[in-house]
């Protein structure tokens, strides 16, 4: 027997549906398939919880011969054979191994996502799958997607990362609601370049008011400013010349806002 054939009858035999065994060891059900399919191979972690879980061992779920009489062939050549498909398994199982991404998921679920979600590390090939992104209330890794996300690719009501999209987002590319990053996309953006409806930073450009060191809008205040109402740096700005400046133009500007823009004008250089 191979080893998705012996995969399918130990989940079989323990009445385990796809979905169920995918859920005890952390993976989704369409791994599951590929593995019991015969078209992927667990890695070395999972092949252990596979064992521990079936109560196995190791050797048998890879080994194809295990079960094999030695009576089916000459000794020699089912020597031969044997050591030809051992070296193919370990093959099989380094090449996994080298390309690891640690899994984590916590068992508490709510809403039935983990509560916390953790993949870190890189697949042989480079390639990013769904088995290898983050999922869960809490995300953290390379890719992460969750209510807090946290990693290199971040997605969520609250994200962090060097690609950041969200609610919040802060990261060196930051997309969202509210966003902060040296490239920043938003309702409201702050940034070394920023874009959005309200905008601050070095070079920022929006659809209401900006405040920059060279900004772009229909209300601007910069050192280089371009608008239809327009507050010069000049020889230097107070927070309350800012702020009248943008009441006169916005009088009803939400407070907080006019209080940070308040503070940055004043802070340009």
């Amino acid at each position: 027997m191979t080893f998705s054939e012996k995969l399918t009858d130990l989940r079989r035999k323990s009445g385990m549906s796809q979905e169920q065994l995918a859920d005890r060891l952390g993976v989704t059900r369409q791994s599951v398939s590929k593995w019991e399919s015969g078209t992927a191979m667990p890695e070395l972690v999972k092949l252990i919880s596979l064992s521990e879980l079936f109560g196995v061992t190791v050797d048998y779920l890879v080994k194809d011969w295990i079960e094999e009489p030695a009576a089916e062939s000459g000794g020699e050549d089912l020597s031969a054979r044997q050591a030809e498909r051992l070296e193919q398994k370990v093959d099989e199982l380094t090449n996994y191994v080298k390309g690891r991404v640690y899994r984590y998921d916590s068992k508490t679920r709510i809403f039935g996502l983990p509560l916390v979600s953790i993949r870190f590390g890189f697949t042989r090939n480079g390639r990013v799958s769904i088995e290898n992104v983050a999922r869960g209330v809490i995300a953290i890794g390379n890719c992460a997607v969750g209510v807090v996300a946290i990693g290199i690719i971040g997605v969520g009501l609250l994200s962090f990362g060097v690609v950041s999209m969200g609610l919040l987002a802060l990261g060196f590319v930051a997309a969202g609601l509210v966003s902060f990053g040296i490239a920043a996309l938003g309702v409201l953006a702050l940034g070394v370049s920023a874009v959005g409806v309200y905008t601050g930073g070095v070079a920022a450009i929006a659809a209401k008011i900006a405040v920059a060191v060279s900004a772009v809008a229909p209300t601007a205040v910069g050192e280089f400013a371009s608008g239809s109402h327009v507050l010069l740096w000049g020889d230097g700005l107070t927070a309350p010349e800012v702020r009248s400046f943008l009441l006169e133009h916005h009088p009803d500007l939400w407070q907080p806002l006019l209080d940070l823009f308040a503070s940055l004008g004043a802070h340009i250089k």
